[in-house]
């Protein structure tokens, strides 16, 4: 590989993956389409799609792992929540991913974007007084967070996603779970979905190993590094960047629709 070309990926990794520690989402939906558009605007060979979401999969696992490893002290990571969440949508996402193969395309990216609108329409909700509850004291409903993070796995699994930027939201609004511990758990359930997605990636030989190392360590130094900013930054700044990077997913997913 060149250097540039080993740069290029490095830098997509690194701002992908900053920005999934810092918000508590894999990062997919940033470097997806950075990782598919970028290469061949500076001049290099463009990867396919199955390539980089074999890459973005891999990535995707070792941001988290970073992410959640900067958030484990200071009782940021609730295990009950996790624990419940991060079984309901591996379940859910198995299920999804073996239903979708009955879908057609259309039918797919028509889910995907009801989702992506729901969540963004969540993020804009007023969140009022959430912060102010002690992490120590903070409680929720184990059967709801089951049965959304189920649902949320099914869609995820139908279109391939890990399903952060769904659970941010309904852990926000419907869960009433702090911000900061909601972006450091979502990392966790996120790491936990991503397990089968990158198996499957890797399984079927969609994973170019090459550029898959060079997102694996800006990654593995670029996750902690955002967690630790997510910790310093205002908790109304955090659900502002996220709102508005979920509304932008989702009218992005809107106009490939229509």
């Amino acid at each position: 590989m060149e250097f540039g070309f080993i740069l290029a990926i490095f830098l997509i990794g690194f701002i992908g993956s900053f920005i999934s520690g810092m918000l508590g989402i894999g990062g997919s939906i940033i470097k997806y389409p950075m990782l598919l558009y970028i290469p061949p605007m500076v001049g290099f060979a463009a990867f396919t799609a199955h390539e980089v979401s074999g890459i973005s999969a891999v990535q995707v696992f070792f941001a988290t792992i970073g992410g959640v490893w900067a958030y484990r002290k200071g009782g940021y990571l609730n295990k009950s929540l996790i624990a419940y969440m991060g079984v309901s949508i591996l379940i859910g996402s198995f299920i999804g991913g073996y239903g979708s193969k009955l879908m057609s395309e259309g039918g797919i990216n028509l889910i995907y974007g009801i989702l992506a609108l729901i969540a963004a329409v969540m993020m804009f909700i007023p969140k009022k007084g959430i912060d102010d509850i002690p992490l120590d004291q903070v409680k929720f409903n184990k059967w709801i967070a089951a049965s959304l993070s189920l649902i949320v796995g099914i869609g995820a699994g139908i279109v391939g996603a890990a399903g952060a930027f769904l659970l941010v939201p309904i852990m926000l609004v419907v869960l009433k779970i702090p911000t900061r511990m909601t972006i450091a758990s979502s990392l966790a359930i996120t790491l936990i979905s991503s397990i089968g997605a990158t198996a499957g990636k890797i399984s079927t030989g969609q994973v170019e190993w090459g550029p898959a190392a060079v997102m694996v360590v800006a990654s593995l130094i670029a996750s902690p590094l955002g967690a630790m900013a997510g910790k310093k930054v205002n908790t109304k700044v955090l659900q502002v960047i996220l709102a508005v990077l979920i509304l932008g997913t989702a009218i992005n997913i809107w106009m490939d629709i229509l």
